[in-house]
């Protein structure tokens, strides 16, 4: 009995160690090996910036009745822009949504148009109507920002435009409103080229004064 005793009884300094052993002790070599502190991988790669931003506007699933039944694909509405002064809009279908998409934004890449931009918003007022869907664009003063709703806000979120007023009137189909939208801003037309600008008329005034002096020459 004194040997069990003896044996089952324990210092203060035994007692007063944690049960877990030593926690401060390294896990499975991390200590000698490092632990998991991975270096940079070579394979990555600085990104290059994009050139062109993407919005994806709507994405809808078409049907086509064919013999052995219905033929399901995804029509994708896509924007792009640069943020300065182009824009293009594209339609195009797949077979998944990520084809659909793709295509589309090929489309728009080949469909670019260049718009006239001054002190961030547009030259002139202008009033389209594609299909059944007209759109009407105004300019609008600096700190005004982007007055427009869903479509048409996509489309000229991608452009250098900062400042515009702009209202969607007769179709609610979100292809006709976008591409009623870049096609009022394909109508605009810079203030240089303007009938009445300042450039215009000193070109016209030189035109009309050149006959005058071949007149008096031939009076002599």
């Amino acid at each position: 009995m004194a040997d069990v005793q003896q044996a089952t009884t324990t210092t203060p300094a035994a007692a007063a160690a944690p049960q877990g052993g030593n926690r401060n002790a390294p896990r499975g070599g991390q200590g000698q090996r490092g632990g998991n502190n991975r270096g940079p991988r070579r394979d990555q790669a600085p990104q290059e910036p994009k050139q062109f931003e993407e919005v994806v506007i709507n994405i809808d699933r078409v049907s086509r009745v064919v013999k052995g039944g219905r033929r399901f694909r995804f029509k994708a509405l896509v924007v792009v822009g640069d943020r300065k002064s182009k824009v293009g809009v594209g339609v195009a279908k797949g077979q998944d949504v990520q084809t659909a998409v793709q295509k589309a934004t090929d489309v728009a890449k080949k469909n670019l148009i260049v718009i006239p931009i001054v002190n961030e918003t547009i030259p002139h007022d202008n009033e389209v109507k594609y299909s059944g869907a007209r759109v009407l664009l105004k300019p609008a003063a600096p700190g005004t920002g982007i007055i427009a709703g869903g479509v048409v806000r996509s489309v000229i979120g991608v452009t250098g435009i900062r400042n515009l007023l702009s209202k969607s009137l007769n179709s609610t189909n979100k292809v006709n409103i976008a591409y009623a939208t870049v096609e009022a801003l394909r109508g605009l037309v810079p203030k240089d080229e303007w009938l009445n600008s300042p450039k215009t008329a000193k070109k016209a005034t030189s035109k009309e004064a050149k006959p005058a002096v071949k007149a008096e020459g031939e009076d002599k």
